[in-house]
């Protein structure tokens, strides 16, 4: 019940932010397809920490949970542009400090999409080639930091491989592109390591199961994120079309 009214509170808040800031005259509209990608995106953690319990007796349900709070939430998330909400949104004095925050040489580093992609696909590297996996089943706190860190990895490496919110430090589509095909490569080499070698604890017929799942759950989830960044990377190459040019092709 918690939980509902957790999820339903957030993304109320979200759609009040919204509204309100489209009622002044200096900001654009917010568009109605970002409060239904938000939406998505609480919903996906919603549902996977209502499958929590779950996932410590089937290493399918873990796999489920696994891409909805790892993958699936933060592209949903990072497509909704929070950030570029809340800036909207908060007073100048505070907007200002939250951009200064953002510009910290910490945050620089972390963003880095190849900093970023060894945080979240080599955090999972971690989790299932070390003592880490049985450790998560055992420490409710070591299972907390496991899954916090699952969705925070998430969403910096989503965000530093789509440019939605504002960013400090911009790097080139190319970069982002091998960065992106690198972190995809790992995560699916790990999924068959998995299928191949099975996990301490978990059965072997549940770990080949939870290993397809990763496998082609994760190949759906990558696929919309390559499809937004070719969709961004489109648009920035034909804003670059000489205007000659662009006639002779119509």
């Amino acid at each position: 019940m918690m939980l509902l009214l957790v999820t339903v509170v957030t993304i109320m808040l979200y759609c009040w932010f919204g509204i309100r800031t489209s009622q002044s005259a200096r900001l654009r509209n917010w568009p109605i397809s970002r409060y239904a990608l938000f939406a998505a995106g609480i919903c996906s953690i919603s549902v996977a920490l209502s499958f929590h319990a779950q996932s410590h007796h089937n290493f399918q349900v873990h796999m489920f949970v696994h891409l909805l709070l790892g993958m699936l939430a933060p592209l949903l998330l990072v497509l909704s542009a929070p950030i570029t909400l809340l800036l909207r949104t908060l007073p100048v004095s505070f907007a200002r400090f939250l951009t200064r925050l953002l510009r910290l040489r910490f945050v620089s580093f972390v963003t880095n999409p190849f900093v970023a992609m060894l945080l979240n696909f080599g955090g999972l590297w971690i989790l299932y080639q070390t003592i880490l996996f049985e450790w998560m089943h055992t420490f409710r706190i070591v299972n907390v930091a496991v899954h916090v860190h699952l969705f925070i990895a998430g969403f910096v490496f989503t965000s530093s491989i789509l440019y939605i919110d504002p960013v400090p430090h911009r790097f080139s589509f190319r970069f982002r592109a091998l960065v992106m095909i690198l972190g995809f490569t790992l995560h699916s080499i790990l999924s068959k390591i998995i299928y191949s070698a099975s996990l301490p604890g978990v059965p072997i017929a549940d770990a080949k199961q939870g290993a397809v799942f990763m496998y082609y759950g994760g190949d759906l989830i990558d696929a919309c994120l390559i499809g937004a960044f070719c969709f961004q990377w489109y648009r920035k190459s034909m804003v670059h079309v000489p205007l000659n040019e662009s006639l002779s092709n119509t």
